[in-house]
């Protein structure tokens, strides 16, 4: 696709990069492109950020057909931007489209009309360490029509923010509440993909757990409740005795970027890395035999968020007041290889120019 381009002829207000927070504010551009059953995908272009118009039948607005992603760009010391593993985001994004009997967006087209957007706004990208350029595409259904079926038209837009730290208490470690009786996805569901649905669900036990004191929900299993899932919106890993486990993908868990980097940089140091069902009795296990040392949530917005304590039930399993050692090695490794500080031994960096 050409992309049109429509520039602002004015610059928006620019925050402060100390106190960013995570997606409070957006740049001057947007992207947009669109899809009719027939014609395909077409008129992308980048404009001023405003509103969308959308019809009050839109499918997007009554079934739920809808589905995002989320990465970042990093400037550099050096003054380059480069994006992290762009190439999974839009390969990500065109499986979960199927998923949703979506058209998906070719993965290589979807990079070059992000890469294109970030060129246009790449001075909104921010200079202190810690914070970054993130970049929200997304997929939603705009047919005006109100029965039950896939749309034949489709809105793919793409906004900017510049964030800092996603949570407030920043790198310290996070205290997590464990979820008994809500579920965040069943196999066989949405769980796998990244649609706005599985977020929605989230929301009424994040918000109980808050209530409590907690930064986040460890979600277990929605049929025994008894298997670890995500951590909030991230992914899980625990360091128990000298072995890493996380929860093997199977349906409900969605594939994290961040995941498959973390367990590539273990493998390659030779850390053992175990893709396996836990239940949290093995967790309780494992933390009265003192060998739970580290557990940690990975993804692309916090990077790596170690957890203080654990709390099931009336039980509370404290872990470390600080980041583990492992935690904090993926943390520097990962931020490293993004902000373009030490060697990108996987090609995971591009430089946007």
């Amino acid at each position: 696709m050409e992309i049109q381009k429509e520039l602002a002829e004015r610059s928006r207000p620019r925050p402060d990069e100390k106190s960013l927070g995570f997606g409070r504010y957006f740049t001057d551009h947007m992207l947009v492109a669109r899809y009719d059953e027939g014609k395909g995908w077409h008129e992308a272009k980048i404009v001023p950020y405003g509103p969308l118009q959308i019809d009050p039948a839109a499918a997007v607005l009554h079934y739920g057909q809808e589905l995002f992603e989320g990465l970042k760009a990093y400037r550099g010391r050096d003054g380059k931007v480069r994006l992290f593993r762009p190439e999974a985001n839009c390969k990500r994004m065109a499986d979960g489209a199927a998923r949703l009997c979506m058209p998906p967006l070719p993965p290589e087209q979807m990079l070059e009309l992000i890469v294109e957007l970030v060129k246009v706004d790449k001075d909104w990208v921010p200079h202190s360490h810690g914070t970054a350029l993130y970049i929200r595409p997304t997929l939603i259904a705009t047919e005006p029509f109100l029965g039950v079926r896939p749309s034949k038209s489709y809105l793919f837009f793409v906004i900017l923010s510049p964030v800092g730290a996603y949570y407030a208490e920043g790198f310290d470690p996070v205290k997590i509440w464990v979820e008994p009786k809500y579920s965040r996805a069943a196999k066989g569901g949405l769980g796998a993909v990244k649609a706005g649905a599985n977020y929605a669900a989230s929301l009424l036990a994040s918000e109980l757990a808050r209530a409590k004191g907690y930064a986040q929900v460890l979600w277990l299993d929605a049929n025994e409740h008894r298997w670890l899932e995500e951590v909030g919106t991230m992914n899980l890993f625990l360091r128990i005795g000298d072995e890493v486990v996380t929860p093997p993908l199977g349906g409900s868990i969605l594939p994290g970027i961040t995941r498959d980097s973390v367990i590539r940089l273990l493998r390659h140091w030779g850390v053992p890395v175990d893709e396996r069902p836990i239940s949290i009795d093995e967790v309780r296990e494992a933390h009265a035999r003192k060998t739970l040392k580290e557990v940690f949530g990975t993804g692309t917005a916090a990077v790596i968020s170690p957890v203080k304590e654990l709390c099931y039930k009336d039980e509370t399993l404290f872990i470390g007041d600080e980041m583990g050692e492992l935690s904090r090695r993926l943390y520097e490794t990962i931020t490293g290889i993004q902000y373009g500080e030490i060697p990108d031994p996987f090609g995971w960096t591009r430089i946007v120019d």
